[in-house]
């Protein structure tokens, strides 16, 4: 076996590269005083088979990746033997052995609200999930979601947008952004928010990875908001198990045709709260904040629907009743209103560019409910 290395943050980060070794088995061994130099140099005699091969030749180049990580600015590793360990992170059955941090530790002591949902929304939903967001961070909550695309990104944007802070749990390491798109609003949400992960530097996005970031993402939480997702949905993960963690879940309603609603009607229909505005979402988690003051002059409820609109074209009104809130196509929409196709066609346009409707598949328009009086 290699002799240990002397700094203790070594040691750690060599055991946290163990292949197929996880916190049920490490968390064990670390909390009950022993140090993780001292796991490496003498390891009990009933630690699993798979840890004793491993220390035979632990990572040692690993390890030293991670430590030139953590020479950087801002950078951090915090362990679960570190009393600043999260809280409400600790309550899980097996909660990370430690994190790799990006930005701004504090956050995690701050009471967050997870928003969660498809990565192809409707652009109702993206609306939906930056407004929602914006409007909580502009009240001091620390809106944190995966940094995936669709509603994470919206979620992440929405706080940042409001000069508020967001925390990014990631299904890689910090070394990386995943998706690589993302790569500047990883940037941001580091220079005022945080970037975690469990995973080392060089950690790849296996899909095996991004149900350990959603359990980090629901525990870290008061609870998780769905706007948008499919019957069978990662975001669906994080509520169950944000339930499984005694956390609040949230969802946004949305028509019976559509098919990234039906996630979020599941979640209802299992208990999940169905919510309007984010005020609805605020009733639930102020008495869960423990003498947190939010902010006064919060986001007022017209941001949720939009900027202040201009009176309305009786024509682009008279169409939009006809529409309902359910998808319709622009055949349909002319027989129902009578006008001349091209007449639709050039309406829909400018509702869309206005954001009162969206655009879908299969040439269909849904109205987002956007007040227009």
């Amino acid at each position: 076996m290699d002799s240990a290395p002397t700094d203790e943050n070594a040691a750690w980060c060599a055991l946290l590269r163990a292949p197929g070794v996880g916190p049920q088995t490490l968390n064990p061994l670390l909390t009950n005083g022993r140090s993780a130099r001292r796991l490496l140099q003498r390891p009990p005699a009933d630690i699993p088979v798979i840890l004793r091969e491993y220390l035979r030749a632990p990572d040692w180049e690993g390890a030293d990746n991670d430590m030139r990580w953590l020479e950087k600015p801002r950078n951090h590793l915090l362990k679960i033997t570190d009393p600043a360990y999260p809280a409400r992170l600790r309550e899980l059955p097996n909660p990370p052995s430690a994190l790799f941090l990006h930005g701004d530790p504090d956050l995690l002591d701050l009471p967050q609200l997870a928003i969660v949902g498809s990565r192809n929304p409707s652009t109702g939903g993206r609306r939906n999930a930056h407004a929602f967001a914006a409007h909580l961070a502009g009240v001091g909550l620390v809106v944190g979601s995966g940094l995936a695309t669709g509603i994470d990104a919206e979620a992440h944007r929405g706080a940042l947008d409001a000069e508020g802070l967001s925390l990014a749990v990631t299904g890689t390491g910090l070394d990386r952004v995943y998706p690589a798109k993302n790569r500047a609003l990883a940037h941001e949400i580091a220079m005022s928010g945080l970037l975690v992960s469990e995973f080392p530097t060089g950690t790849p996005p296996l899909p095996a990875h991004f149900p350990r970031r959603n359990r980090i993402l629901a525990g870290l939480t008061l609870g998780t908001l769905v706007v948008e997702a499919a019957q069978r949905s990662g975001s669906l993960i994080t509520a169950r198990l944000a339930t499984e963690a005694g956390r609040e879940v949230f969802a946004i309603p949305g028509s019976i045709h559509n098919p990234l609603a039906r996630g979020c009607h599941a979640l209802i229909r299992d208990g999940a709260k169905l919510v309007e505005t984010a005020e609805h979402i605020l009733e639930e988690l102020v008495p869960l904040l423990r003498g947190f003051e939010l902010r006064h002059g919060s986001v007022p409820e017209q941001a949720e629907q939009g900027t202040a609109e201009q009176p309305m074209d009786s024509q682009h009104r008279q169409l939009l009743d006809a529409m309902g809130f359910d998808p319709v196509t622009t055949d349909e929409l002319v027989k129902r209103t009578g006008f001349p196709a091209a007449e639709v066609s050039s309406i829909l346009l400018l509702l869309e560019l206005q954001g009162h409707v969206s655009s879908g598949p299969g040439g269909q328009f849904t109205q987002l409910g956007i007040a227009t009086e």
